[in-house]
């Protein structure tokens, strides 16, 4: 399953990078809480974002998502390690404790406030 993932990824990259975002008329998913709510949710920017990154614009992507950008290299880690651990037969779940998926539920419903007072 990573290595199928993986190639999902890459794929996903390789269109994402000749697509842009930012512009209307394209296959991309919009986020369905902003379509419900007309409000931004913790992950509304994470396709610009990426596609920024992509293009070597980091500035352009910390206006996007901050938050998400800040926590990029933690899930980029994360990933490659289910990955690889994926690709030597073992199974590989991060283990998040109470007290730190406690802060990660504040932290993404702070970031949707804070995002969503303009």
């Amino acid at each position: 399953m990573p290595l199928a993932t993986l190639a999902a990824g890459i794929a996903a990259s390789a269109y994402l990078y000749r697509t842009d975002p930012h512009q209307s008329g394209h296959l991309l998913p919009r986020c369905p809480f902003n379509w419900l709510t007309g409000q931004l949710c913790p992950a509304c920017g994470g396709t610009r974002l990426a596609y920024d990154l992509l293009h070597g614009d980091p500035v352009r992507a910390f206006h996007e998502n901050a938050l998400l950008l800040v926590l990029s290299p933690a899930l980029l880690w994360m990933f490659g390690r289910w990955v690889v651990e994926g690709l030597r037969g073992r199974r590989w779940q991060p283990v998040l404790r109470p007290r730190t998926q406690y802060a990660l539920l504040v932290v993404a419903v702070g970031w949707t406030v804070l995002r969503n007072l303009r």
